[in-house]
């Protein structure tokens, strides 16, 4: 069975970055993306995704109040993937008491350009712990 996936994340080029990291493991399929946690909830409800990639620091809506209205419409696991999530941070903090099944941080900054090479291998297994994948 192949997990469907929701990327949200403000920055087109890091929604290519994480879309093209999920599509290299064929466990997973990119079924969607939005740029902001309005957009999220919208597409969570259309698409139903098994997985959800979110980002924290975006227009609108954040991914922190995301995450909270995220949970009372969708079973999804959630990973945070997100610059603003550093190891220990008030933020991967928070995520991780509303829910999110883990926390990876960009490894530099909101254009991370470095996080296929940096943190790549640490999103997809992320992703496929949340999902309960095995050779996790």
């Amino acid at each position: 069975m192949v997990e469907r996936v929701l990327v949200v994340d403000d920055s087109s080029l890091m929604r290519v970055v994480i879309k093209d990291l999920m599509a290299a493991d064929d466990a997973f399929e990119v079924v969607g993306e939005a740029v902001d946690g309005h957009e999220a909830l919208s597409q969570a409800r259309e698409l139903k995704p098994d997985l959800i990639l979110l980002d924290i620091e975006m227009p609108r809506m954040n991914g922190i109040e995301a995450l909270k209205r995220l949970s009372l419409l969708s079973t999804a696991p959630v990973v945070i993937v997100s610059s603003a999530a550093q190891v220990g941070s008030d933020q991967a903090l928070e995520a991780l008491r509303l829910g999110a099944a883990a926390v990876v941080a960009k490894p530099s900054g909101a254009l991370s350009l470095d996080l296929e090479a940096k943190r790549g291998h640490e999103i997809v297994r992320a992703a496929r712990q949340a999902v309960g994948l095995d050779g996790a």
